[in-house]
């Protein structure tokens, strides 16, 4: 976790970082000191295992415990997952009660409508990834939901990892593109971290 002091004009909410399939919360290294500078406070999480033998929704659990253990239950947050991470992150949201927690939610390169990578692998989360599994299903049929807050899905054009790219794309939210050349380049990226920076500064809905 790293801290800075918030900006005089702006009341920031935490953020709680959540990274991808087989990465770590190191991944998070240059957004989450740039994240910091502007003035945010930054958690990051590893989830474990971070291979795909458990299950998305067994991994949700591991992000529900954190907060629980790391935030005041009246203290709101912002939510950031990366890949594999959106649907972890997703999960956590939709059907363990972040949706009453959570303020502002953003994903970067999120296989939402799934990816034929996961083909690669019948590794459970894998499984899951997979267009059309049962799982996105679930997620997807009351994706609605989630214009209850501030949601963004921030994607490129250029993503081999997701396949295709544009299943990162959400019927619910705002998309926002970045044509950023590869999938591991989207939380390094200067353009990616100013579309986050950019969401996280976004107004909040009103009741």
């Amino acid at each position: 976790m790293t801290t800075s002091p918030l900006n005089s004009t702006t009341q920031r909410n935490p953020v709680l970082l959540v990274h991808g399939i087989i990465r770590t919360s190191a991944v998070f290294r240059t957004m989450s000191a740039s994240l910091t500078q502007l003035g945010w406070t930054v958690h990051t999480l590893n989830l474990k295992p971070n291979n795909g033998i458990l299950g998305l929704d067994q991994l949700a659990t591991q992000v529900a415990d954190y907060v629980d253990q790391v935030f005041a239950p009246e203290q709101p947050f912002d939510l950031v997952g990366l890949s594999m991470g959106g649907l972890v992150t997703r999960y956590y949201v939709q059907r363990l009660g972040g949706i009453d927690r959570v303020q502002r939610f953003i994903t970067i390169s999120a296989p939402h409508q799934g990816t034929r990578m996961a083909y690669l692998s019948a590794r459970l989360g894998c499984v899951q990834m997979r267009p059309d599994s049962d799982f996105l299903k679930d997620l997807n049929k009351d994706a609605n939901m989630l214009e209850r807050l501030n949601f963004t899905s921030i994607w490129t054009p250029w993503d081999y990892v997701i396949v295709p790219a544009s299943s990162s794309q959400m019927p619910v939210g705002r998309d926002v593109q970045v044509r950023v050349f590869a999938h591991a380049l989207m939380v390094r990226d200067r353009r990616s971290i100013q579309a986050v920076a950019a969401a996280l500064s976004e107004p909040l809905k009103k009741d």
